[in-house]
């Protein structure tokens, strides 16, 4: 509907909410793949172009989004399947995986804000090597390639009073990595895909931009490394979800789901404030974060399941 800013970190919903005269712009290539088996979709958005960025609003790179309708279904198999399939979307996109690398995890967000809370939990749970090759070397892991994993949880600036990005700078001046790879919450467009689609992308990440909280980029041109993000849609904003309603009401009454009337409109000014997820978020955000902590593992080869 027009009128209605749509909020969302996601990429492939940016492609599919553009009008109908942009969807084949250039510069902007997608692929899509289907795993009937587990229900799994892979879906790779590819912005080539300046064009292309400009029309999606991001900048170029390569965003693939994993949507599992079960992930939040209480089942280990599947999530071991998830798991290897983003820890190989990992090998594919982190550069110079095939070398030994030192790599820098960082956890996003609040860990007293369940929504906002899966990075802090993946850097808690990762598997952590660099003080141990350090200490003792290859010798440690009794294998010939290991790759350095350090974790930051940064917090948030309301805490800390400086933005995430000043303080993973000095760890990064510090400690040089080769690589970040930054977890953070994000925001949908659609409440389908709330902690049900895991994003990764090559092109970092900017902290709190799904929730109009715009905060300093974190990117391979503000760190001087490659960024990779991998990101999760934990909340969808008030507003969307009411316009979404609308339209489908007027949808089954027949009616042309047309223009929202001028006062509709302004009346959803105040929802855009507000934002909504699930009843089960807390519980959620721990099987997800599992995954992505075994995803990481085993894309660094720290864990032999993956």
């Amino acid at each position: 509907m027009s009128g209605i800013k749509v909020r969302t970190d996601l990429a492939l919903e940016v492609r599919e909410n553009m009008e109908e005269n942009a969807k084949d712009c250039r510069g902007v290539s997608v692929e899509e793949e289907y795993r009937e088996e587990s229900e799994l979709r892979i879906t790779t958005v590819v912005i080539e172009t300046m064009n292309g960025s400009k029309a999606m609003g991001k900048p170029i790179g390569t965003y693939i989004t994993l949507e599992a309708p079960a992930m939040v279904l209480p089942d280990e198999d599947y999530h071991e399947e998830i798991s290897r399939e983003l820890a190989g979307q990992l090998k594919k996109i982190i550069p110079g995986i095939e070398k030994e690398l030192s790599v820098l995890v960082v956890g996003l967000g609040n860990r007293d804000v369940t929504a906002d809370a899966l990075g802090p939990n993946v850097a808690d749970n990762i598997t952590i090597t660099r003080h141990m090759m350090k200490e003792y070397g290859k010798a440690a892991f009794n294998k010939n390639k290991v790759h350095m994993v350090s974790a930051l949880t940064p917090g948030v600036m309301a805490k800390t009073g400086m933005e995430s990005q000043e303080i993973i700078k000095g760890v990064v001046e510090r400690t040089k990595p080769d690589v970040v790879v930054v977890i953070d919450a994000l925001a949908a467009r659609s409440t389908r895909r709330l902690n049900r689609t895991i994003q990764v992308t090559n092109t970092g990440i900017h902290p709190g931009s799904g929730v109009g909280n715009h905060r300093n980029a974190i990117t391979r041109e503000a760190l001087g490394v490659p960024v990779i993000a991998i990101g999760v849609p934990t909340v969808v904003d008030a507003a969307t979800i009411v316009s979404d309603a609308f339209e489908k009401m007027m949808r089954l009454s027949g009616e042309e789901p047309l223009d929202i009337q001028d006062e509709l409109l302004s009346g959803l000014g105040e929802l855009y404030n507000m934002y909504v997820t699930g009843k089960d978020v807390d519980y959620e955000i721990k099987q997800i974060s599992h995954i992505i902590c075994n995803a990481l593992n085993g894309a660094f080869e720290i864990s032999p399941d993956l």
